[in-house]
């Protein structure tokens, strides 16, 4: 009996050893998981532009400065439409813009950018060595763009200024002409000054004044120099007949 005991007590201890053993788990495949970032868009609140007023002033890119003069609704096609319609001085004619685009209108300039277009004006100009045709589209395209600032650089590398032997072809000049008064006008409305007082300011940031004065200076010195010239009297009769 004391054999038999022994040996289960031998079987029960070895099968406590073998339930005691450590199972080995199965290692899972480490896989490099793709981490997906998200880009988050901050969402822009678009400020509701005030719709502009009759008797405004306003900026319509291919016209140039403008004023609202009256709302009106015309049939098209069988439908109403709200348009305003905008007087321009310069070229002395009126249009028509409808009111669901009025994004294309532009509202007068602030002072700080009128001060930043004349900081512009007054900076070296910057003309690529292009052909003509091409800058000649460029120009157009900013003049047409309705930003001011673009319209100041157009002006200021057109500008010739004391550059007197520089020739300038008819379109340049034509170019120049539109830039130069297109920019004076909404000068004139930001500040609320006269015609020759924006003028005289816009031209001393260009230095076009120099070239005046310089003439001015010029046509009163020939004046003051034919005053001095000494007017010979006439000889008589008498004075030939004793010099004979």
């Amino acid at each position: 009996m004391s054999k038999i005991s022994l040996k289960n007590i031998l079987k029960k201890t070895f099968k406590k050893k073998t339930k005691t053993k450590t199972k080995i788990k199965p290692v899972k495949k480490i896989t490099k998981s793709k981490t997906k970032i998200k880009i988050v868009k901050k969402k822009i609140k678009s400020i509701k532009k005030s719709s502009p007023k009759l008797k405004q002033k306003v900026v319509y890119p291919k016209h140039g400065l403008g004023q609202i003069t009256e709302f009106k609704k015309i049939n098209i096609g069988g439908i109403d439409v709200e348009t305003y319609i905008i007087k321009f001085e310069k070229d002395k004619a009126s249009g028509m813009v409808p009111v669901n685009k009025q994004s294309h209108l532009r509202s007068l300039s602030t002072v700080n950018q009128v001060n930043k277009c004349i900081s512009i004006l007054k900076s070296k100009p910057k003309i690529k060595r292009s052909m003509w045709s091409r800058r000649a589209q460029e120009y157009e395209a900013k003049i047409s763009s309705g930003k001011i600032y673009e319209l100041a650089e157009v002006v200021r590398d057109l500008n010739k200024g004391d550059d007197l032997m520089i020739d300038q072809s008819y379109s340049e000049r034509q170019l120049f002409e539109k830039a130069y008064d297109r920019i004076l006008a909404e000068f004139q409305a930001v500040l609320d000054l006269s015609k020759e007082d924006t003028q005289k300011k816009l031209d001393k940031a260009l230095k076009r004044n120099q070239i005046q004065k310089e003439e001015n200076e010029e046509i009163k010195s020939t004046k003051t120099t034919s005053n001095e010239i000494p007017i010979e009297e006439p000889i008589s009769d008498v004075e030939e007949q004793i010099d004979e």
